[in-house]
């Protein structure tokens, strides 16, 4: 099964950095969530840097390691501080186990969210932390809203909901951010776990369950759990 763990927030300039240690917390997360996946990351382990053009190469989880990475993608052709800077890495451990991390952070438009989305694949009946991979992207990056979905959520929430890709929506395990949490409805019935002073954990519903999760997009937005942040946007959450 493939699911993503997306999160999203505003603009927040950031040094390259700031955005190796965001990463270096990020990878640390996800070898100690998804060890399977992830196995020796703190040596010569499966981490590669698939840069925009050219070859992927290996990488070291470290500072020192991801700072030249961050810093080689600002190097490449077309960067812009105010869109971000755009950076992948991938993972393959165990037979059957994929990690692909993308993200684009420090950026400042008004107009284009930062984002970290963490694809996974996995072997057919494995168990994958939905809810601690999405409170990492939360604490790590400080989002505004995420969630964990795979493509028929998605699909279900665009074909059926009307979400556009760059809305604010959430998967089967949602978060948002502490204005937007402050919006819930009482009578959603979903599971829910404060992130210290940031925001809130949602459980809405069981892997794949494309059904329960549009319905509760769809009470969310009413609510205006799920509003778009104002453009242009002047901050990085609600």
């Amino acid at each position: 099964m493939r699911r993503v763990v997306r999160g999203f927030w505003g603009p927040r300039q950031e040094s390259a950095e700031a955005l190796a240690r965001r990463w270096k917390q990020t990878l640390d997360r996800l070898g100690g969530l998804l060890p399977e996946a992830c196995a020796g990351t703190g040596g010569d382990g499966p981490w590669r840097n698939v840069p925009g053009s050219g070859p992927a190469t290996a990488l070291r989880p470290d500072e020192d390691s991801l700072l030249a990475a961050v810093r080689a993608a600002q190097a490449a052709d077309g960067w812009s501080d105010r869109t971000g800077t755009s950076t992948q890495f991938v993972a393959a451990g165990a037979p059957g186990w994929k990690v692909e991390v993308s993200g684009r952070g420090g950026g400042t438009s008004e107009y284009l969210l930062q984002a970290v989305v963490i694809g996974i694949r996995s072997p057919e009946g494995a168990k994958v932390p939905d809810v601690a991979l999405l409170t990492a992207v939360a604490e790590v990056w400080e989002a505004d809203f995420g969630g964990v979905s795979d493509d028929d959520v998605l699909d279900a929430l665009e074909d059926d909901g009307g979400f556009t890709p760059d809305e604010p929506s959430v998967g089967w395990a949602g978060y948002l951010s502490s204005a937007r949490a402050a919006l819930l409805p009482d009578d959603l019935t979903a599971a829910r776990k404060q992130v210290g002073s940031q925001g809130v954990l949602l459980e809405i519903a069981g892997p794949g369950d494309a059904e329960t999760v549009l319905r509760a997009n769809l009470r969310l937005r009413e609510a205006g759990a799920l509003q778009a942040l104002p453009r242009p946007m002047d901050r990085a959450a609600l």
